[in-house]
């Protein structure tokens, strides 16, 4: 299995050349962009994870973008179908986490994340540039499926039957707190796995058997029914990840809890249990 993870080293060594993507986000703001704009990796194509890696609010906060939106923002990378992609972020791989899981969704094959993001490629004396590549555009197209997804009644299936992880922060999982959505808790019977226990403190995904090791204390194997959620389906796709590099493949709930409190009639837990 080729790992969807790539340090700064194999990066400068991939041959051909891979069509890159900043896709540095703050959920809280100063926008991507303006961290782009003052320095990024040689040739990296901005993406904005609000408008073209999701859909405008509702139901859920990052809805999936539509094709449309998504061929754009390929084709002016350069990307194609079979060929190299690589996305990071500034240096946890939370965006580009969604990034990997949307240009996959829609079709490319070969997208990899760069671990440790910005700040590894820093740290390994990479230099930044201000400059914004040109690049003849692809003819890719994009077309949906390539990656499982559920929706609402998916993942209180699985919540019932198998593991349904929520990748939030405890306090948020367990209701104590909810800073972006307007009713706190989470969907009864989903395990808590928050983001930030995959990573080193450098913003590294940790080792594979420490993950491994992490995922099979909450109730994960190879056969296990699962599937990932979080607020608005951008932390899940980060779990996604990071089961991926396991070998282990989970549906991602794209609306998440911001889309699953859009119904009144669904049912609501609190507590770290």
């Amino acid at each position: 299995m080729t790992s969807p993870l790539i340090s700064v080293d194999e990066l400068r060594a991939l041959d051909p050349q891979p069509a890159l993507i900043d896709a540095t986000w703050n959920l809280a703001g100063p926008p991507g962009r303006e961290a782009y704009d003052a320095g990024h990796l040689p040739g990296a194509h901005f993406v904005d994870l609000d408008t073209e890696l999701a859909a405008p609010p509702g139901p859920g906060r990052h809805p999936l973008p539509d094709e449309a939106t998504v061929t754009a923002l390929i084709r002016r990378t350069g990307a194609t179908a079979d060929g190299p992609v690589v996305v990071y972020d500034a240096a946890n791989s939370l965006a580009a986490a969604r990034a990997w899981w949307i240009l996959r969704y829609y079709g490319l094959t070969d997208v990899r994340v760069l671990d440790g993001g910005l700040a590894a490629y820093r740290a390994a004396g990479g230099e930044l540039t201000t400059a914004v590549p040109s690049v003849t555009p692809s003819t890719f197209t994009a077309t949906p499926g390539h990656l499982p997804l559920v929706d609402a009644e998916g993942a209180a299936k699985v919540a019932a039957t198998g593991v349904l992880l929520d990748a939030r922060a405890p306090e948020r999982f367990a209701g104590e707190v909810e800073p972006m959505d307007k009713i706190a808790g989470h969907i009864p019977g989903a395990v808590n796995t928050p983001m930030a226990a995959l990573l080193t403190p450098d913003g590294h995904f940790k080792p594979a058997a420490d993950l491994q090791h992490y995922f099979a204390t909450h109730g994960v194997t190879p056969d296990t029914n699962i599937a990932t959620y979080c607020g608005s389906g951008v932390t899940a796709a980060h779990t996604a990840l990071a089961l991926t590099t396991l070998g282990i493949q989970a549906p991602v709930y794209i609306g998440s809890w911001s889309d699953w409190i859009t119904d009144p009639t669904r049912p609501i837990a609190t507590g770290r249990d």
